[in-house]
């Protein structure tokens, strides 16, 4: 398996506004907070920011040369307490389980170095226990946090990257 992390150029902007529709579908498995728009589909309210303001990258995710998800990456100005935030991360199912979203984000782990923020809906136990699996496999000491968010308990972890 050959994963690859290529930041998204504004051509992929299609592609990307169609793995999003993915991914809060699959969040709606976790949240009443999310609905389907007039057109049937799921949108990223803000999507339109990620190509328009500064320090939000969007990445897709390849294994074996085919699309396999994003990552949206912040920073500044949108971070205080971190150097970058994975905001958004999204693998379609048949890509799940097969170590393709760990070493997505070692990938990134080893172009970015500093402090990440990372959060999760508290209910979606198979992102939270995704997460603790990376931090245990890179050996990151975590800060964890907990807060409310509309109403949904969010999980959050600090950890350092070097």
């Amino acid at each position: 398996m050959d994963v690859k992390i290529v930041k998204a150029a504004i051509a992929d902007r299609d592609i990307v506004r169609n793995m999003y529709a993915f991914y809060l579908h699959d969040l709606t498995k976790y949240t009443d907070g999310l609905h389907v728009n007039d057109e049937g589909t799921f949108e990223f309210d803000a999507f339109s920011l990620i190509w328009d303001k500064e320090g939000i990258e969007p990445y897709l995710i390849k294994s074996d040369g085919k699309l396999a998800g994003f990552l949206l990456l912040l920073r500044a100005p949108f971070l205080t307490k971190a150097d970058y935030c994975i905001n958004d991360f999204f693998l379609y199912n048949s890509f799940r389980g097969k170590s393709v979203g760990q070493a997505a984000v070692g990938l990134l782990f080893s172009d970015y170095k500093g402090t990440f923020y990372i959060e999760q809906l508290n209910r979606n136990k198979t992102a939270v226990r995704f997460w603790e699996k990376v931090y245990r496999d890179y050996q990151l000491e975590v800060q964890e946090t907990l807060r409310m968010e509309d109403g949904e308990e969010v999980v959050g972890q600090f950890v350092m990257v070097e």
